[in-house]
């Protein structure tokens, strides 16, 4: 743990209405808002959770996001600003199978992938209202043939290079990284809590609460399969993060993510 670094990785931006962003709540109007991925640099190897989304599967499915993303925002050129490829992550861990968290899985044929139980088999029948969250099936043969859409594969993708080591509850991935189960945004969502030999605790909420006004009035998206479970994943994750005195950070708040490091800079 005392080589542990923590980069985010700038993938880009989104818009969405500020009622998508908060469920009732509003104000209403386009709020746009930060997509990264969280890189970690351990003695146990190098993790990679989430991998942003692809620009071209959001433009054909989703334009109305209006997506903001540079060469330097995709995940091949955010690892190369830190002197890295793809083929240098040993595994990748996907929170949720939103559209914003697995676009560039297709990079990492080679790496161990992990993710709770429940969201393959919920990306491959998808309820009616979840069909745009898990609209980028890029990430598995098994989703992709599933929902007839194989089309979106890599050439080279298999359902060998895209299988996933199924894990649910609390785990911990490395020492002093520990995956929170935090379900509600989607069956299986994840947070993640990381520790530093010299540094407090971060705790990355993920999508449990897209922004600071999100966990502060458990507000969560709209984008949601059990609304009851994701105001009690909220609670958790705040008292989690009290009692290791952690530093919260937000997935999609763009005032807060104006402030976070990222590129070369890290936290370690």
């Amino acid at each position: 743990m005392s080589d542990t670094k923590v980069y985010l990785l700038d993938g880009g931006s989104l818009v969405l209405d500020g009622y998508h962003v908060f469920w009732n709540r509003g104000p209403g109007g386009e709020v746009r808002f930060p997509v990264y991925s969280i890189l970690i640099e351990h003695a146990e190897g190098r993790f990679l959770i989430d991998t942003g989304y692809d620009y071209d599967h959001v433009m054909k499915v989703l334009p109305f996001e209006k997506p903001i993303q540079e060469k330097h925002q995709t995940i091949p050129g955010a690892l190369a600003l830190l002197g890295l490829e793809p083929k240098d992550i040993d595994v990748v861990v996907n929170s949720h199978f939103h559209f914003d968290h697995c676009g560039g899985n297709k990079y990492f044929p080679h790496a161990k992938k992990i993710c709770h139980r429940t969201e393959v088999p919920q990306a491959c029948n998808p309820q009616p209202f979840e069909h745009l969250g898990y609209s980028d099936l890029s990430f598995s043969a098994e989703a992709a043939e599933a929902r007839g859409a194989t089309g979106q594969l890599l050439a080279g993708t298999t359902r060998a290079n895209s299988t996933f080591e199924g894990i649910e509850g609390d785990v911990d991935l490395a020492k002093g990284v520990k995956l929170i189960s935090t379900p509600g945004h989607s069956i299986g969502h994840y947070s993640l809590l990381v520790e530093f030999p010299k540094r407090k605790p971060i705790m990355f909420t993920i999508d449990a609460a897209y922004t600071q006004k999100s966990l502060e009035t458990l507000c969560q998206a709209a984008f949601h399969i059990d609304p009851v479970a994701g105001v009690n994943s909220m609670r958790k994750v705040k008292t989690l993060a009290e009692d290791h005195g952690a530093e919260l950070m937000y997935s999609h708040d763009m005032e807060n993510f104006k402030t976070y490091r990222t590129g070369t800079q890290f936290y370690g």
